[in-house]
């Protein structure tokens, strides 16, 4: 019988196995400790129509739950802006921060299967990186994801995905990501 201790998830046992001695010898790294890897991926949806209806960062927090598998947390907005109708600890979007096997089983499901079935998807910008090693890129509709009951949706929210690596520079954070097969588009595109 499998106990959950056993699990490990699927892109974690590639970069252990594969990744790692991939980018140690494209990169030339001396030390393991220098290979860059995957330190966390935040999710977040802003809901601008929060001033009106507070119940659908409600709807928001409740979707970005089933999508990620852990507790999303609401934002307020730490200042007034009257011209916004905006006050002071108005909640005004959702985020959750993944870190570890469920940053993994994220990762998989969103390069497998939510990325596949964007209308339209020709794949994502190759030049979204933050010069730190970072990426961010959006989604338009949360509903690419099977966790997200269709019939159900109130309203089509999208999100900010932020996938943060200890890589030093944005040329080996690509490196990375394209060996997690991250869908990029070719640069002239």
């Amino acid at each position: 019988m499998l106990d959950a201790t056993d699990y490990t998830p699927r892109l974690k046992t590639l970069y252990t196995d594969t990744i790692r001695a991939k980018m140690k010898e494209e990169f030339g790294y001396k030390n393991d400790m220098q290979i860059p890897r995957l330190d966390k991926i935040v999710l977040n949806m802003g809901i601008g129509d929060a001033v009106k209806d507070t119940k659908k960062v409600k709807h928001a927090q409740e979707a970005l739950t089933l999508i990620s598998g852990q507790h999303a947390v609401v934002t307020k907005a730490k200042n007034s802006i009257a011209g916004f109708r905006v006050r002071e600890d108005m909640p005004l979007g959702t985020k959750v921060t993944l870190r570890g096997d469920r940053m993994y089983e994220f990762l998989d499901r969103l390069i497998t299967i939510a990325m596949p079935r964007i209308r339209d998807f020709r794949g994502v910008k190759p030049s979204s990186f933050d010069g730190r090693g970072n990426y961010a890129f959006g989604i338009k509709e949360h509903i690419v994801f099977p966790e997200i009951d269709f019939d159900k949706v109130v309203d089509m929210l999208g999100m900010d995905i932020i996938i943060a690596t200890t890589a030093k520079s944005d040329d080996e954070a690509r490196a990375l990501l394209t060996h997690f097969n991250m869908p990029f588009t070719k640069q002239g595109s």
